[in-house]
């Protein structure tokens, strides 16, 4: 007899920042590397700010999520409330110590670091709902 196939589990949904700083470029190419390193998948903060249903639909549901913001004007946070996607985990690189500037000159070492905090928030990340107050999350 054969075992009903089960569905695997949705991967982790990752929203980054693609602002026109560093810090969003920062955030983005964390998000890009987590993807090919089979971390979680990026998805498209555009659909869900615009309002895209099947994108806010999925969004909604979604079990686990991290939100990468470069800086403290926080639009991921925004564009999630406004959708009524609820945040999850959730890292603001200023928050790590990067400053904001127009500089598109990205450094490994800056990558890896947020790729570290974006890795540390999901370890302390009690579910949705529930962010609690750590380094580079609120």
């Amino acid at each position: 007899m054969s075992q009903p196939s089960q569905k695997p589990a949705p991967p982790l949904m990752i929203l980054a920042c693609s602002g026109a700083s560093n810090v969003g470029q920062l955030s983005n190419q964390a998000a890009v590397e987590l993807t090919r390193e089979g971390f979680g998948q990026m998805f498209c903060l555009a659909a869900i700010g615009a309002h895209l249903p099947k994108f806010v639909n999925y969004a909604q549901k979604v079990p686990s999520m991290v939100a990468i913001d470069g800086c403290s004007v926080g639009c991921i946070r925004a564009i999630l409330e406004h959708a009524a996607v609820p945040l999850q985990s959730y890292v603001v690189l200023t928050e790590l110590g990067f400053e904001k500037n127009m500089n598109s000159t990205l450094d490994k070492a800056d990558i890896e670091k947020v790729k570290q905090a974006v890795r540390s928030s999901m370890k302390s990340d009690p579910g949705p709902g529930g962010n609690q107050s750590v380094p580079g999350r609120v």
